[in-house]
């Protein structure tokens, strides 16, 4: 009787799906919105989150654990922990490197962390909230990430770990800034939170550092509403970084488990009595970075989506380039060397001789409801948040104030069709044509 009555419950929501979403509405030219980006949601996301409310799962459970394996097994990574958000994620892999029990390669306060001066809060505040120095470099115009040689000349003896971003999907000279971390005895952690499906030498990047770190945020290339997941192929790492997003605590049972260990009360750690419960023993200083079920589902019914995702972000990316090829002063974007990026966004900087700025090509496009953002915060080391703050500036950072001053992105996202971007590319080119 429950089951029928849940099968009729979940056809209703499909029948309802259909209903409220029949099908795309007529583009109409500077009336409807071409948004930057955006989730892309069918029945089958609709149902998921449904089945995962009629089944009440209001905590992080089997949906969670199940989305963490399949989310591993596509990125070619051991072990996936689930978070809240991919800012979360960020913090975790760098606060998971904090262990003492990481004895040598345990980082403390005072540690120097080569990052990207143009990008966005979340890569670098970890950095920060753990009590060590940010080093920033500059960028290249054009694939909008660091290189390897700005790396390693960056590196100092207090040097003990690199956190970079790929840039809207774009990956940086991963292979090569992995090199380097090994040859210096670094930790890499790989923020591949725009870059999932990107590639670097037909290797996935995220597949590269200690750490990778993905955002499922309604803008990223799956969503769960909120979410984040940490990917390690560190058994080690990824065991301590559970215990770290999960108050810190030594046991490894999943939620509502007990003594899978066989020796729930009879472990003896700290100064505890014996046979203190280990559900309540807890080793790391940690965090609640937790997730739900609920928000697992929709990750998992988005996941089998991934593959025609990231060849819709290729494909509107790739109409774009050709489109706007050899438009007068604008600085269009290259792939790095070697990269098969799966595209966040299409950036554009304007050229200082272009006779025209930022804000008038923004404002006309915004005008015809084309949506526009910036290389997020630009050159961070200008913001209030970081002024003052403890930071080294390893060379100058001219292209990063340069972001700061003349580049804007556009979607690619899956949502954008066609005829949408078609209508971008006249639209860039009738502005260009009378400025």
């Amino acid at each position: 009787m429950v089951d029928s009555a849940r099968s009729d419950l979940l056809a209703q929501v499909r029948d309802y799906h259909d209903a409220q979403s029949p099908g795309p509405a007529p583009f109409i030219p500077g009336q409807t919105p071409i948004l930057s980006s955006g989730a892309v949601l069918d029945a089958d996301d609709r149902e998921a989150l449904v089945a995962a409310a009629l089944d009440l799962r209001i905590a992080s459970g089997t949906i969670a654990t199940k989305f963490e394996s399949a989310f591993a097994r596509k990125l070619k990574r051991r072990k996936a922990v689930l978070t809240n958000s991919g800012s979360s994620a960020n913090l975790l892999a760098l606060s998971t490197l904090t262990s003492p029990t990481l004895g040598d390669e345990q980082l403390k306060p005072g540690d120097e962390v080569v990052t990207v001066a143009a990008g966005f809060p979340t890569t670098v505040n970890p950095i920060l909230q753990n009590g060590m120095i940010p080093v920033f470099v500059d960028i290249e115009l054009g694939t909008y990430n660091t290189t390897a040689e700005r790396v390693e000349a960056a590196i100092s003896p207090r040097t003990r770990a690199i956190m970079i971003a790929h840039t809207l999907g774009n990956p940086f000279p991963v292979g090569e800034v992995a090199e380097i971390a090994k040859r210096h005895d670094l930790h890499l952690i790989e923020d591949n939170c725009d870059a999932v499906g990107s590639t670097y030498n037909g290797q996935l990047t995220g597949t590269f550092g200690r750490f990778s770190t993905v955002s499922f945020y309604p803008a990223h290339h799956l969503t769960m509403g909120e979410g984040g997941m940490l990917l390690s192929s560190d058994i080690k790492l990824a065991k301590l970084a559970k215990s770290f997003r999960d108050w810190g605590r030594d046991c490894w049972c999943e939620p509502g488990e007990d003594d899978r260990c066989l020796k729930r009360f009879d472990l003896h750690l700290g100064t505890l009595p014996e046979a203190y419960d280990h559900k309540y023993v807890f080793s790391e200083v940690g965090y609640n970075l937790k997730s739900t079920d609920i928000h697992a589902a929709l990750g998992l019914s988005q996941l089998a989506k991934l593959p025609d995702f990231i060849d819709a972000r290729k494909r509107n990316w790739r109409q774009l380039r050709e489109g706007l090829d050899g438009l007068p002063g604008l600085i269009l974007p290259e792939a790095t060397p070697g990269s098969d990026p799966s595209w966040f966004g299409f950036i554009i900087t304007v050229k200082p001789d272009a006779g025209f700025a930022v804000p008038e090509v923004v404002d006309y496009l915004e005008a015809r409801n084309i949506r526009t953002r910036r290389l997020f915060a630009g050159n961070l080391t200008r913001h209030p948040a970081y002024i003052g703050k403890p930071q080294r500036i390893a060379g100058p950072l001219t292209n990063s104030d340069i972001v700061t001053e003349r580049t804007f992105w556009i979607g690619v996202y899956p949502g954008i069709t066609t005829e949408m971007i078609e209508y971008v590319i006249g639209t860039l080119k009738e502005f260009v044509a009378t400025h």
